[in-house]
């Protein structure tokens, strides 16, 4: 399938400000079985300069700095995506013991990995209720991940939250509701808890509906050896395929954000977004 990505955010000042240099996160990645085919960043201010480059994480980043005052700022990327068909599950986990948890990565892994094993302190409750489904899975490793993620489908409520960072994980869990980056940030801190390598993932996720409503979307990427990183999305409770579109991956969400930049002036700021993802023929 081909996609056609169309994603703007604007933000409008209630008094002229200056910009101070910004962080633009909006190109997706490419991926074994996803093509970038072109991507445009278009911005209703003349930019001094841009600078494309990776992060210390490997994402995309417009890297942009402002001259004079401004009111409004609109962000528009436009972006090409070739993705084939997918089959999540093909994989061989190695070696053996990464297939029952509680595992041990090696040595030279565990160097590499370890920002994505550190957790947020979690309530009991939470731990036991991933402990509870570990347990009815027979400590399998990818039975229970794709168990989990299944199971916080089912027990919460997904609900839009467009502006705000993600809640605390007990927070998350006492609710039994969130956004998908809330279920994502809490997904994480469990399974970080139970030593297994997780990262944030924001994108886009593609659905064949008569009237989609899109926002940005995010899911859980797991580190397995012999697998790699494999996406888990608990707001849809499936393992992410080829209507998974990843824009940016980070041990901490902060890290993603698709706009990070500060303004110097005395000013409340309006933020507005749509985004429309097309298949293309």
């Amino acid at each position: 399938m081909r996609f056609k990505i169309i994603h703007e955010t604007e933000y409008q000042f209630s008094e002229a400000v200056f910009l101070e240099p910004h962080y633009l996160m909006f190109k997706p990645k490419n991926a074994p079985h996803i093509d970038l085919e072109s991507h445009a960043l278009k911005l209703s201010i003349t930019a001094a300069g841009v600078s494309e480059q990776l992060d210390a994480e490997d994402n995309f980043v417009h890297f942009c700095w402002f001259e004079g005052i401004h009111k409004n700022m609109v962000i528009r990327s436009e972006a090409i995506v070739d993705s084939r068909p997918h089959n999540p599950f093909n994989f061989l986990i190695y070696p053996l013991n990464i297939n029952t948890i509680p595992f041990t990565y090696s040595d030279t892994l565990y160097v590499s990995l370890q920002k994505y094993l550190t957790p947020e302190k979690i309530h009991s409750e939470l731990l036991r209720y991933g402990n509870d489904i570990l347990a009815s899975k027979n400590y399998d490793t990818l039975t229970f991940l794709t168990a989990l993620t299944s199971q916080i489908h089912d027990d919460f409520v997904v609900a839009s939250r467009e502006e705000g960072v993600p809640f605390e994980a007990d927070k998350t869990f006492g609710l039994k509701k969130g956004s998908c980056r809330d279920l994502v940030w809490m997904q994480i801190q469990l399974l970080r808890t139970l030593g297994i390598a997780s990262r944030f993932v924001s994108g886009y996720y593609y659905v064949d509906v008569e009237d989609p409503q899109y926002e940005l979307h995010a899911w859980t990427e797991v580190f397995l050896p012999g697998a790699g990183w494999i996406g888990f999305d608990p707001s849809n409770g499936i393992i992410t395929g080829h209507t998974h579109i990843a824009v940016a991956s980070s041990s901490h969400h902060v890290n993603t954000m698709p706009v990070s930049g500060t303004v110097r002036g005395d000013a409340t700021s309006e933020l507005r977004t749509n985004l429309i993802i097309e298949v293309l023929a």
